[in-house]
């Protein structure tokens, strides 16, 4: 159906449309058409093609589904990858991360950071990403000039970090930067609480009491590592998820990142405060940090979404492969088969993703009212063939490379492979200046 009789801004004629809501469906031959910004017609081919449309784009062999969202990460960090490679988390983060950035960190390095992880997350099909870091307005001011979709963390810690001088500096500026945005479309503010094991209760209930005030998502690492929890359990005799929830942090504004370490107490946290789960299967993995049950979260009724977090630790953003990860580490930890399945790996990866930021209602699935997020993917080539299940092919033998278009709110940020806002080869030439400065400066 369309929304009325007005033409249509652009309709798309791919040959497989996944709209991920409703669950498990593939419609062949069909039609979506946009307008002003929002998925205005979904309907058969035939029916598509008798309505008004200011451009038709024939989309033979491809797949379009909704944007990818990446639900956790850090992207300016992507200046640091590959900096130091197979490390466990603690050295990784105390004696390498953290001297790095004490040292580079600074608005600058934060823009190009940014800009060259947004251009290389449009390039693999994400159209909205969760981002966690230092000088948060300078990547807001990023993601409003590329035209991508983003929910923005302020990193709140105990101690000083680059950009605030303390945590009551940071709570300050967050506050500022979510009345200042609050109206942007396309940018949503979080509060970025780091670990349980950085932040004092004070701070947490601080940050509870604003974003509680503001009805503000609230974006945490939580049981990277089995380390973390039994530290915690040493020292206070409690886990940290269960002090999440003394303090009333947990619900469905509560975004819990990497989730490890689930005991059968955590899980009915979890599902009592319907708490979203952040699930990064290749950043955990290349940190033996350990596994997140994912099926057993599913089954509970837990919201998963699926992050790469930052380069630093993965070493890429390429939210498909991640999700790719994602369903055939489910099924090994679940010890089954047929654990988190393909279609429900999409879904993980787009309407969970959604679910977890409060976006659901606008992003996430291919309905007409929704905005038009969406990416088509060339199934066309020799390794996708034979297709018997679209989606199958998708999660299972296609790579980032197969993303051919890309549009957030019905514009374009990607065709046929190319960038439409952004200069690629500028962004590569500024990211390797920044290489050869820190790899010049790292003793």
């Amino acid at each position: 159906m369309t929304t009325s009789a007005a033409p249509l801004d652009l309709l798309l004629l791919p040959t497989w449309l996944v709209p991920v809501e409703p669950a498990g469906v593939v419609l062949k031959e069909h039609g979506l058409g946009i307008r002003d910004g929002c998925i205005a017609f979904i309907g058969p081919r035939a029916a598509a093609l008798k309505l008004a449309a200011k451009e038709v784009r024939e989309l033979p062999g491809m797949l379009l589904s909704p944007g990818l969202i990446n639900a956790h990460g850090h992207a300016a960090m992507s200046l640091f990858r590959g900096l130091a490679d197979d490390l466990p988390l603690m050295t990784w983060l105390e004696k390498h991360i953290w001297p790095a950035e004490a040292k580079w960190v600074d608005e600058a390095f934060v823009r190009d950071g940014t800009n060259l992880a947004i251009a290389e997350q449009i390039k693999g099909g994400i159209t909205c990403f969760c981002d966690m870091y230092f000088f948060p307005k300078v990547a807001s001011d990023c993601v409003h000039n590329s035209g991508m979709r983003a929910q923005i963390a302020m990193p709140i810690l105990d101690f000083p970090i680059p950009g605030a001088s303390s945590a009551d500096e940071a709570l300050r500026q967050a506050i500022e930067l979510f009345g200042d945005l609050k109206h942007h479309p396309r940018i949503k503010i979080a509060f970025g609480p780091h670990a349980p094991y950085t932040v004092s209760d004070a701070n947490l209930e601080k940050i509870r009491v604003v974003a509680e005030e503001l009805d503000a998502t609230i974006h945490m690492h939580v049981h990277e590592t089995a380390f973390e929890v039994q530290q915690a359990v040493e020292q206070t005799g409690e886990r940290p998820l269960a002090r999440l929830g003394r303090l009333g942090l947990l619900g469905p504004r509560f975004q819990a990142v990497h989730m490890t370490q689930i005991s059968e107490d955590d899980l009915a946290l979890l599902v009592e405060s319907n708490t979203s789960v952040i699930h990064c299967p290749e950043s955990n993995l290349k940190l033996a940090s350990g596994f997140c049950p994912v099926e057993r979260l599913w089954q509970a009724g837990v919201n998963v979404a699926v992050g790469t977090d930052g380069a630093a630790s993965n070493n890429d953003l390429d939210l498909l492969g991640e999700t790719r990860t994602a369903a055939m580490l489910a099924k090994a930890v679940a010890g089954s088969a047929t654990a988190l399945d393909a279609h429900r790996a999409l879904r993980m990866a787009t309407l969970n993703g959604a679910r977890a930021m409060g976006l659901e209602s606008q992003i996430g699935s291919l309905e007409v009212g929704k905005a038009a997020d969406m990416v088509a993917f060339d199934l066309s080539g020799l390794a996708q063939q034979p297709i018997y299940d679209p989606v199958s092919q998708l999660i299972y033998a296609t790579g980032r490379d197969c993303v051919k278009h890309l549009w957030v709110a019905g514009k374009p940020l990607l065709d046929d492979r190319q960038l439409t806002r952004m200069d690629e080869q500028q962004l590569t030439a500024t990211a390797i200046a920044w290489g050869q400065r820190i790899s010049g400066h790292s003793e």
